[in-house]
């Protein structure tokens, strides 16, 4: 049986509403988002950006063992929070730390992970916020047996499943878009394509026109969108949610947007990128863009500003309390949460660490 897929080819050209100069471009095709959305999104944003710059220092101030920065890509970051309601899931990746603060998780907590510490940092069920996940796509398919999980039970669960253009090289992503199509679980595909996984371009990643029509082959509709344009973010990412919560299926969405800065700070972006791509991606900030925008439609007072900046600051101010709080280890919290049933050998292991702390001490 062949099944038509015009319908599922994504356009040409990203979704984009607003264009690098702040002007709106006037495509009829998607709407805009309503203007507190924007106003919203916009704190959001310089919340997102001091964040991002705050892991960075502590970082550098060896209070944090690694921190992928997603500087450049906050607009994804907000966007993917604001377009769920409260019993929806996101399922991010480890550059989402701000996705995961926008949507409510303490960033302290989001960061504990990041420090080093076992714990993972934060409660997942408190905000519906899946632990982050440093192996690449192995969130997808969790992704997915969330969603179907709901669909089975009856819920308008709709779940946000993140990765980057690297992720969509393996096969947890193929396997988890397989399933969802098929069982037209409630999920939503967002495909951060900031150009490089680590230091392999894209073009060296994949053969596709686009990531956006690797759902073709699933029979899953496919979108691009302007990954720096967060008002076609929160239009195209709310359609999806939209549609998945209405029994339509799942969807893949490829956003376009660029690493600032480098993978981690453990990266060398110099060895396999140029100063000169930088630069070219720095007049596409997505926050001066929408700066822009809502002051020309005066829908951003200098004063709202200030207060968007103070408000970070304080957020920054409270990140750093948190992250440069010595903690003391538990030395038998090694062994705690392994098993719901310790096994003999844990039991072993567990004694023998114990009486060597005992020896120390005596």
């Amino acid at each position: 049986m062949t099944r038509d897929v015009d319908h599922l080819l994504p356009a040409r050209e990203p979704v984009q509403l607003i264009d690098a100069a702040g002007e709106p471009t006037g495509l009829a095709t998607v709407t805009m988002p309503p203007d507190d959305a924007l106003v919203r999104a916009y704190a959001a944003l310089v919340t997102g950006r001091r964040l991002n710059d705050q892991a960075y220092a502590l970082v550098r101030q060896g209070r944090l063992a690694v921190y992928p920065s997603s500087h450049g890509q906050e607009a994804c970051q907000v966007a993917a929070a604001q377009v769920l309601s409260d019993g929806d899931w996101l399922f991010p990746t480890y550059r989402d730390t701000v996705a995961a603060a926008t949507r409510g998780v303490d960033p302290v907590e989001v960061l504990t992970l990041l420090k080093g510490d076992w714990h993972s940092g934060y409660d997942p069920y408190e905000h519906h916020v899946a632990p982050q996940s440093t192996p690449l796509a192995t969130q997808l398919p969790h992704a997915v047996g969330v969603a179907h999980a709901a669909t089975l039970r009856g819920e308008p669960t709709v779940v946000m499943a993140l990765c980057g253009d690297g992720g969509t090289s393996e096969g947890d992503f193929h396997e988890a878009l397989n399933f969802a199509a098929v069982f037209k679980a409630p999920v939503v595909f967002f495909v951060q394509n900031n150009e490089y996984a680590i230091s392999v371009p894209l073009a060296r990643q994949s053969a596709a026109p686009s990531l956006a029509h690797k759902g073709v082959g699933y029979g899953m509709p496919g979108i691009r969108v302007d990954g720096n344009d967060v008002a076609a973010l929160l239009a195209v990412l709310g359609a999806a949610v939209a549609r998945a919560r209405a029994g339509e299926g799942p969807q893949l969405i490829e956003a376009h947007t660029y690493r600032m800065q480098a993978h981690t700070n453990a990266d060398d972006a110099a060895r396999y990128r140029t100063d000169d791509e930088v630069a070219a991606w720095v007049g596409r900030d997505p926050i001066t863009r929408l700066s822009a925008y809502l002051k020309n439609r005066d829908l951003l007072t200098d004063a709202a500003e200030a207060s968007f900046a103070e408000r970070a600051e304080q957020l920054a101010a409270h990140t750093r309390d948190g992250i440069n709080r010595d903690v003391t280890p538990e030395p038998e919290d090694l062994f705690a949460h392994v098993y719901a049933t310790p096994t003999p050998q844990l039991r072993e292991q567990q004694a023998l660490l114990l009486d060597e702390l005992a020896r120390e001490t005596s």
